[in-house]
C-alpha cells in the first residue's frame, strides 16, 4: 500500500474567496473523490491545522493498492478538476509518498 501525504499553503485570497473558503472547497472536493477511483482506498482532507512546521493550511493523506494505482489517481480526470481549482489557490506544496 502507497500513502500520499500533501500539505499546502493557500493565497490569502484567490478565486473571490478568502483562503478559509478555498480550504473548506478543497476538503469538499478532494474527500468526494473517495469511491470514484479504483485503487484508492481512502482519502482524508483537514483544513483544522493544529500545528505544523513549515506551516500548511491544508493537509490531504490518501492511501492506494500501489505506485500504479497513484498513478492513476494522480492522472484520473476527476482528480485532474481538483487539481485544477487548487493550483489557482495554493501559494505553496510539498508531497511525500511512501509504501506502508
Amino acid at each position: 500500500m502507497i500513502r500520499h501525504i500533501v500539505m499546502w499553503t493557500l493565497k490569502e485570497e484567490a478565486e473571490g474567496n478568502p483562503a478559509a473558503a478555498n480550504a473548506a472547497a478543497m476538503k469538499e472536493m478532494l474527500e468526494g473523490l473517495a469511491g470514484r477511483i479504483e485503487g484508492l482506498r481512502h482519502i482524508e482532507v483537514s483544513h483544522e491545522i493544529v500545528g505544523a512546521d513549515p506551516e500548511c493550511h491544508v493537509v490531504l493523506c490518501s492511501e492506494h493498492d500501489d505506485v500504479d494505482a497513484l498513478n492513476h489517481y494522480q492522472g484520473h480526470p476527476e482528480h485532474q478538476a481538483c487539481v485544477a481549482f487548487v493550483r489557482k489557490v495554493a501559494a505553496g506544496r510539498s508531497a511525500v509518498d511512501y509504501e506502508v
